[in-house]
């Protein structure tokens, strides 16, 4: 019997994937014998060594310091070069709004990169693409930092983080390959951290580097980053298991299963990397809206990063440096969002594994931080917004940033974990790759009317709008939890068991 082209979707993805079985079994392919089958899976792959699930804990924990290291060099060089927006406008003669252009292209490249890096990632390994994209993202701000152009800076800074976007995408995959489910909760929270503390401390880093050094010396603290994150790649190993797994059977010389042609790799990247994600984005409820809040709570953060000094020196005088550490309130927002999951997690959604005892937890149990969270974002906005007032200390404004920035945490971790445990197959990553465009894609535009907007409606009104936006979305994670069973019914695409 001839194979369904959605079998042959599934066999093509089973070699390219990144949630590998842990048993011997190789993924079938069409046109591939039961013999050759028992062939490459004479061994043991449960016990075998190379299996990084049965690497030692000092071999796992390198691990996880590359892809948090990576994932700090990515992000921390978001937001490092927001303190010198006044030196471009003095340096290149360009007006306010076009000196957010590095900021805002860059934002925009991390949304695009995973688009390429993920797929390429389960073709040849994860090891290449940290190595080859964290490599050419430093070669890029290299000339970032050398641009006698403000032309070149934006090309060249949108390249960069093109380059170091994949880094973000491919880490979980990482994390699911070297790590067994019931060992995922820590290096699962220290990932999903550091990207967040990048956001928050490179405005603090940058402010001080700009102000004694100059704009051209934030670059070279992002490739200074970048070389210790290539120190431990150089450590650290592939965790692909396909890829393992073929580079043991050639070891044990085991026949090897033809590989898929290059036309069902392609045909399967043009569907799970660009159409189905912008389907699943206009046609899925859940999709749709999850990634409409997310994206606007995503573009409140970095509309700060414009906001917070404007605010900061109009209203109590803080210099550039003063203004920077400011930006600490969201590195300790980050910080307790992420306590906040974990106790979630700990005190309500494993108590709930006893009683699904062979099925899967229904999703709509991993919501519990976002509820929580859905309430702090409002809070903290309209705190903010009339509290940052010359009668009143800056501290209290400062207070409101955290409160938001962990609302901001719990709703992210909390939706995308709701995501992930949604949809099966071949949708997770597309429902990934729709969340990561659509929240990308806003944060890189709201910084660029950002300034506007506090000009002319204040810090009071342009604060609250965003406020009311919050309001308006905080009942997204309220009805999923509510109604998710019945919308899961409705999807068009592999979900969870109704049962659950």
């Amino acid at each position: 019997m001839e194979p369904t082209k959605g079998d042959q979707e599934a066999n093509v993805q089973s070699d390219m994937d990144g949630s590998s079985s842990s048993s011997a079994k190789v993924e079938t392919r069409p046109g591939l014998s039961t013999e050759k089958l028992h062939d490459i899976g004479a061994w043991h792959w449960d016990d075998d060594p190379n299996n990084p699930y049965n690497w030692n804990t000092r071999r796992k924990a390198l691990q996880v310091l590359m892809i948090a290291s990576a994932a700090f060099t990515t992000s921390v060089g978001l937001s490092i070069l927001s303190p010198a927006h006044s030196e471009f406008m003095e340096e290149f003669g360009v007006s306010s709004t076009v000196a957010i252009l590095p900021l805002s292209l860059y934002v925009l490249a991390l949304g695009l990169g995973p688009v390429v890096g993920g797929p390429l990632s389960e073709t040849v390994g994860r090891y290449p693409v940290y190595i080859g994209t964290i490599s050419l993202g430093t070669l890029f701000t290299l000339g970032a930092g050398l641009s006698p152009t403000f032309a070149g800076l934006c090309v060249l800074r949108f390249l960069a983080g093109f380059c170091y976007a994949p880094s973000l995408s491919i880490a979980a995959g990482t994390i699911n390959e070297t790590f067994r489910p019931v060992n995922r909760a820590i290096p699962s929270t220290i990932f999903i951290l550091t990207p967040f503390l990048g956001p928050g401390l490179g405005p603090v880093i940058g402010s001080f580097v700009v102000n004694r050094k100059g704009w051209r010396w934030t670059q070279w603290t992002i490739i200074f980053f970048a070389i210790f994150t290539l120190l431990t790649i150089a450590i650290a190993r592939e965790t692909f298991h396909p890829v393992i797994k073929r580079r043991r059977a050639k070891e044990l010389g085991e026949n090897l299963p033809a590989s898929p042609p290059l036309s069902a790799k392609v045909r399967l990247f043009v569907t799970i990397a660009l159409l189905r994600p912008i389907h699943m984005l206009l046609t899925e409820p859940i999709v749709t809206f999850i990634c409409l809040y997310v994206a606007c709570e995503f573009a409140t953060l970095f509309s700060f990063f414009a906001a917070i000094p404007l605010i900061f020196h109009g209203v109590y005088g803080f210099g550039i440096e003063d203004s920077g550490l400011v930006f600490l309130s969201i590195v300790v927002g980050c910080l307790l969002g992420a306590v906040t999951v974990l106790l979630c997690d700990i005190l309500l959604y494993r108590r709930q594994i006893p009683k699904h005892a062979g099925r899967q937890v229904p999703p709509e149990y991993r919501l519990y931080p976002a509820l929580v969270g859905s309430v702090g974002l409002p809070i903290g906005l309209f705190w903010f917004a009339w509290t940052a007032r010359r009668d009143i200390s800056w501290a209290s404004p400062t207070v409101a940033i955290m409160v938001f920035a962990w609302g901001n945490l719990c709703v992210f971790v909390s939706t995308a974990q709701y995501l992930v445990d949604t949809y099966h197959g071949l949708t997770v990553a597309s429902a990934m790759s729709a969340n990561g465009l659509a929240r990308y894609g806003l944060a890189a535009a709201f910084p660029l009317f950002t300034i506007q907007m506090y000009t002319r409606l204040g810090t009071g009104w342009a604060s609250s709008l965003l406020g009311f936006i919050a309001i308006a979305l905080l009942p997204v994670p309220w009805i999923f939890f509510k109604a998710g069973k019945k919308l899961r019914g409705l999807s068009k695409y592999e979900t969870a068991e109704q049962h659950s």
